[in-house]
C-alpha cells in the first residue's frame, strides 16, 4: 500500500467521512444554473462559465445552495463566511436542545410512608428538571404474595408527585418488577 492511502485511510477511521454542505466553484456540474447574487437578487438562468466568471470578478465564491432543483439554484457568496454561519447557527441549536434523561427510583414493598415521601421529594426534583421518571418496585422471594400492597405503595408514590407530575403508565408488571413511569406536569395558560 502506498503510504497517501495509509495515511488516508487512517485519518477517515480516525475522524469519520467529511460531510459536504454545498457543491462550490468547478464542483458544480450543471450546464444551466439560476443565479442569486450576494444582496439577494436573481440574475437569472446563465450557463456554468458565466456563474463562475462573474462570481471571480466579484471576488467570491459560486455555492450551490439547492442542487436538486431544475436548474441548481447557486448563490454568489464568500463560502468561509457562509460555513462559519452555518456552523454558529448548529450550536446555538445545540445549546437550546434539551435532552430529556429516564431517572429511576427504586421503592420496596413494605416501605415506610416517611421513606416515601423521602422518595418521593427526589422524585419530584427529577421531574422539575425536565426528565422523565420510572418507578420501580422489585418482588422478593414471598413478597410475590403481597401484590395488593405493591400497588398500594405505588398509588401512594403517585399521589405524593401528582403536584409536579402525570401518570404516563400505570403500574404494570415486568418480570418480578412492578413498574411505572411518569412525566412533568405540562403547564396550562
Amino acid at each position: 500500500m502506498s503510504g497517501y492511502f495509509v495515511s488516508v485511510l487512517f485519518f477517515f477511521r480516525r475522524y469519520g467521512t467529511i460531510a459536504r454542505e454545498a457543491y462550490i466553484n468547478e464542483e458544480i456540474r450543471g450546464r444551466e444554473l439560476r443565479v442569486i447574487d450576494t444582496d439577494g437578487t436573481q440574475l437569472g438562468i446563465m450557463s456554468r462559465q458565466e456563474a463562475l466568471d462573474l462570481s471571480e470578478q466579484k471576488k467570491l465564491d459560486l455555492v450551490c445552495i439547492a442542487p436538486k432543483a431544475d436548474p441548481p439554484v447557486c448563490r454568489i457568496l464568500d463560502y468561509g463566511k457562509y460555513r462559519y454561519d452555518m456552523q454558529k447557527r448548529e450550536k446555538e441549536a445545540k445549546k437550546k436542545q434539551k435532552q430529556t434523561q429516564v431517572k429511576e427510583i427504586r421503592l420496596s414493598t413494605f416501605i415506610e410512608d416517611h421513606d416515601i415521601m423521602v422518595k418521593a421529594k427526589t422524585g419530584s426534583k427529577f421531574l422539575r428538571d425536565g426528565d422523565k421518571l420510572k418507578v420501580s418496585l422489585r418482588f422478593r422471594g414471598r413478597e410475590r404474595d403481597y401484590v395488593a400492597r405493591g400497588m398500594e405503595v405505588m398509588d401512594r408514590f403517585a399521589e405524593a408527585v401528582a403536584d409536579v407530575g402525570d401518570v404516563d403508565r400505570k403500574p404494570k408488571f415486568e418480570g418480578r418488577s412492578l413498574t411505572m413511569t411518569l412525566s412533568p406536569k405540562k403547564d396550562k395558560k
